[in-house]
């Protein structure tokens, strides 16, 4: 089978190595100049397990930035963003833009997958959006299908091989092609609807963001009424069978943080994903006025630990961090430095980027934003400046207590 790929970034990327070792022709497109220049010198431009191995291996996987190169695909794989407008608005401009360059270069025979997060009845407006267009008619010329990836960060490769894939389609044609690819993968496959298939991807990502954020809301409660809230969730949870309740912690991400827009464009009224997008996005408030009710920040130097959205990721899409410094920039601190090993850059939003044993000695306040394993109670406490306040939502250094300091 000869497969294209369209956007190898984090979601298309592992695909295409994935595709390529099961014995797949293989040609990657995207726009990005400076991915190409890295896939070009085979490195990978971001951290994903086991990728980097493929990609010195495969001699095979063609990247490119030509739609042409697309031509002789059996199969188009479609895995460009789909971010949301401020207004709670669906952007489609670029999986638009990627279903106009192809039009021309189409043949029949070929399918289309998209594998992009959809929301409800956007596969339906492609299809209507390619008919009007093209001479092609899906079903009869062409293929077309919404098969959702659910793969999580630093797990694609593992998961390609685990997870079932759902397959949106509604006609013959385009279900034979699709269970076909996707069958090499050894995966179960479920055969649904074009709005099905959208749905369960966000339904997948909503309900994590609903439960993250009821831990969120009753981390909250906790401090109002001056308790520890990772006591009272061990509690809760000890030997309990029913409702287990998970810890707190910043919920953010290219995926969570969005897709219950794709939703809520479509309804009027406040609901339950709007309650928890309100509640997550207050989470950097919190921790700066929990802090704050107990000690001055002002004067004070303070360091971040942590700059991506998720735990042992070097992304850095729609993190929380940025919010969280932007809040302690308002109680005036004398200096704000950020840490984060995973991170690349040397400078992060402004702030320099430093190692921990270079900027936690002199720290007055430490806010852990982010649960990676490297920031543990050894490596934190072993660097930390006597006296220091620690932040720490996500209990990562094992103290039960949000706000605790480092012993004189």
């Amino acid at each position: 089978m000869k497969v294209a790929v369209i956007g190898v970034g984090r979601v298309g990327l592992p695909l295409s190595l994935h595709f390529e070792s099961l014995g797949m022709t293989v040609v990657g497109i995207d726009r990005d100049p400076r991915l190409l220049e890295s896939l070009a010198r085979r490195e990978m431009p971001f951290h994903e397990e086991g990728c980097q191995e493929l990609l010195t291996r495969s001699t095979r996987v063609r990247f490119t930035s030509a739609y042409a190169d697309a031509h002789d695909a059996d199969y188009v794989i479609v895995t460009v963003g789909t971010p949301v407008h401020q207004h709670i608005e669906t952007d489609l401009s670029l999986v638009r833009q990627v279903v106009e360059g192809l039009l021309p270069i189409l043949r029949t025979g070929q399918t289309i997958i998209l594998r992009s997060t959809l929301a409800p009845g956007t596969t339906a407006y492609l299809k209507a959006y390619i008919e009007l267009h093209s001479p092609w008619r899906i079903g009869q010329d062409i293929g077309l299908a919404c098969c959702p990836e659910r793969l999580a960060e630093n797990a694609a490769l593992r998961e390609l091989s685990l997870l079932p894939q759902v397959i949106g389609c509604e006609d013959d044609f385009s279900r034979e092609a699709a269970c076909r690819l996707f069958a090499s993968l050894g995966v179960k496959l479920l055969v649904t609807t074009y709005v099905s298939a959208e749905l369960v991807k966000l339904f997948n990502n909503v309900s994590r963001y609903v439960n993250f954020a009821v831990a969120n809301y009753l981390a909250t409660i906790a401090a109002e009424h001056g308790q520890h809230i990772h006591e009272l969730v061990h509690m809760s949870n000890e030997d309990y069978p029913r409702g287990v309740i998970p810890g707190p912690g910043f919920t953010a991400g290219t995926c969570l943080r969005k897709d219950f827009g794709m939703i809520n464009e479509r309804f009027a009224g406040t609901d339950l994903l709007l309650s928890a997008w309100k509640v997550n996005e207050y989470m950097p408030y919190h921790v700066v006025e929990h802090l704050s009710s107990q000690t001055s920040l002002h004067g004070q130097e303070v360091v971040v630990l942590g700059c991506t959205f998720k735990r042992n990721s070097d992304d850095t899409r729609d993190a929380l961090t940025p919010k969280l410094i932007r809040y302690i920039e308002r109680k005036v601190p004398s200096r704000i430095l950020v840490c984060d090993p995973h991170v690349k850059d040397a400078v992060v939003d402004g702030y320099p980027n430093l190692a921990m044993d270079q900027c936690l000695p002199s720290a007055d306040v430490v806010f852990i934003a982010v649960n990676h394993e490297c920031f543990s109670a050894e490596a934190v406490l072993g660097h930390a400046k006597p006296g220091a306040w620690i932040v720490d939502l996500w209990n990562c250094l094992g103290t039960g207590q949000v706000v605790s300091r480092v012993a004189k």
